[in-house]
């Protein structure tokens, strides 16, 4: 058997291409990226994150021609993904998941393939697209298949990988939903049957006086402890109980408090719930300071703080707003105080929860449970108090939309973006 070597002229444009590229790499090892402009930085990030979608794409392309001519015989490898986990040193999960994608976009998910190839989305995208088209049922057409996939594609221009999976499991709601409704019903049964049949729970005792465990629940559990979880874990709360405590926990040791927060507290009638639904804290507002956000508020307690967070605050469910103004030569006059109905009842915040589902913020993945009920139009400035004008924000963000240093511009996804005014100004010149 002979083996033909070709020159670099005579070599394959994309065999070329690939001994190039490392000796631009190569070239670029000493470049000192802080000298980069902050402009520079956040396109070539950008860039390269698209460069690396279609590298992927380019790497696939030739490992499915590769499968196909069993370049693993050679070294006597027992796949062409144990070769791809040898020669490239990644896990032998991940090289036979990679070889899968390279042969099903090689071999019917065209628009996919395309996508990837332009960079408009990454490889966990591919992936997740053309899993949630094979696991579409045997009864879908071809033609509908291909309308799933066209659909999951742009759609990945809006969401992550995990967000599209979530939609990939339900893409046959686009294309036949009545179809789609009996097939999650069935699917959901069978799910709930086994989840109940491998449900377990297991604790053992560790020399230092402490137990570990490890435990199996269905979903609809899993979401009731996880909802009792947060509102042990709600950031305000957790502030305001070691308002000193300069350590930060990890998530994980975050819950772990929570859990033990919540046995102490079992059978109580009451655990405590996110947002400040429950609250019944007075705010002390003058009437001037109120509408400029300036100067401090008071809490009921004696606590102090600024009439800034005090607005905030009074975007809250629980929050009752006692509104004051100093009248000369006579004591000070109530104008108003805030009822519950003037602000979002639980209801509301429900609604909101199930509408919004975490923080509305271009970026935040923050869950409902951590989040505030914000007015659009603040209520200072009579606002009204209804889903429309209401919106889930974090904390973090609540305090940047009530801030002075940032503008909150609307996007017709519903969300928002609350760059600093700065940058506002500088964007329009």
């Amino acid at each position: 058997m002979s083996t033909t070597i070709r020159t670099e002229d005579q070599a394959h444009p994309i065999a070329r291409f690939s001994g190039r590229l490392h000796q631009v790499l190569d070239g670029l090892a000493e470049a000192p990226a802080w000298s980069m402009t902050p402009d520079e930085q956040r396109t070539v990030v950008v860039g390269l994150a698209r460069a690396e979608a279609r590298l992927a794409e380019l790497r696939l392309r030739v490992l499915a021609v590769a499968d196909r001519n069993d370049v693993a015989a050679d070294s006597a490898a027992t796949s062409t993904g144990a070769w791809l986990a040898q020669v490239t040193r990644r896990t032998r999960g991940a090289a036979h998941a990679e070889v899968a994608l390279a042969v099903a976009l090689d071999t019917g998910f065209s628009v996919t393939r395309d996508a990837l190839a332009a960079g408009r989305v990454d490889p966990a995208q591919a992936t997740v697209i053309v899993r949630s088209i094979q696991a579409l049922p045997e009864s879908v057409s071809r033609l509908d298949r291909g309308r799933a996939e066209a659909h999951l594609v742009r759609a990945a221009g809006e969401f992550d990988a995990a967000a599209l999976r979530v939609l990939g499991r339900r893409v046959l709601e686009v294309i036949d939903p009545d179809a789609a409704d009996l097939a999650e019903g069935r699917r959901l049964e069978a799910e709930e049957a086994a989840a109940a049949r491998a449900t377990f729970l297991e604790l053992s005792a560790n020399p230092d006086g402490s137990h570990t465990g490890r435990f199996k629940i269905p979903a609809l559990h899993a979401a009731m402890l996880t909802k009792m979880l947060h509102a042990f874990t709600h950031p305000r709360h957790h502030d305001q109980q070691q308002p000193n405590s300069r350590v930060r926990l990890s998530r994980p040791e975050r819950l772990g408090e929570a859990f033990c927060r919540l046995l102490e507290r079992v059978p109580a009638d009451r655990l405590p719930v996110a947002g400040g639904m429950s609250a019944t804290v007075v705010v002390l507002l003058d009437y001037d300071r109120l509408l400029s956000g300036l100067g401090t508020a008071t809490l009921d307690t004696g606590q102090p703080l600024s009439a800034g967070a005090a607005r905030q605050l009074a975007c809250e469910a629980g929050i009752v707003p006692a509104v004051w103004r100093r009248a000369l030569g006579s004591a000070s006059v109530v104008l108003d105080l805030g009822r519950r109905t003037r602000l979002h009842t639980e209801a509301q915040r429900t609604a909101l929860t199930i509408r919004d589902r975490g923080c509305t913020t271009v970026g935040c993945d923050r869950p409902a449970a951590w989040c505030h009920a914000h007015h659009d139009q603040p209520w200072s400035q009579d606002g009204p108090t209804n889903l429309v004008n209401g919106r889930l924000l974090c904390a973090f963000h609540h305090g940047k939309a009530h801030s002075p240093g940032y503008d909150t511009s609307h996007l017709p996804t519903g969300q928002i973006q609350v760059p600093p005014t700065d940058v506002r100004a500088s964007a329009h010149g």
